[in-house]
């Protein structure tokens, strides 16, 4: 499994954004190509739509939550709370490990709002003042540990 929390650092590191990095590293898990993740999470990048919220990375975990426990029937009242408890086991974890849940407050940012939508250029200084591949690594590796605890190897 550390391949695949390499290939989550190495993809943000290519230009991905963090949710990005983080969901298509697993998708070939569940049934989806790079492609297909890649789209699926692209609008959580930057605190979703670099609007500084809810963290990218977190962001990509919570979809792979979806496609591990999301339920597919609006009545199945358990399987939203099965999905719903392991969001929230896994935002804490989250929080734990890296401070908090919320972009702007990962990245030392103001609190007012952010909405410019234009995505900074990726320099070997933007690498350096940003946590975001730190989080990556981390986000992936609690992934990696829910993985494991639910099905472990034999």
């Amino acid at each position: 499994m550390e391949e695949r929390i390499q290939k989550a650092m190495a993809l943000f590191k290519k230009g991905y954004n963090c949710s990005q990095s983080v969901c298509a590293a697993f998708a070939d898990m569940y049934g989806y190509t790079e492609e297909q993740a890649l789209r699926m999470s692209a609008s959580f990048g930057g605190g979703i739509g670099r609007m500084r919220m809810t963290c990218g990375a977190a962001c990509g975990m919570f979809i792979l939550a979806g496609l591990e426990t999301g339920c597919t029937d609006g009545e199945d009242r358990d399987g939203k709370e099965a999905n719903y408890r392991l969001v929230q086991q896994l935002a804490d974890k989250f929080v734990q490990r890296n401070g908090s849940l919320i972009c702007a407050e990962l990245l030392g940012l103001d609190k007012k709002k952010h909405d410019n939508p234009v995505p900074e250029m990726r320099s070997e200084a933007y690498y350096k003042k940003r946590p975001c591949v730190k989080t990556i690594e981390e986000t992936a590796r609690i992934w990696i540990e829910y993985l494991e605890a639910r099905c472990p190897e034999k």
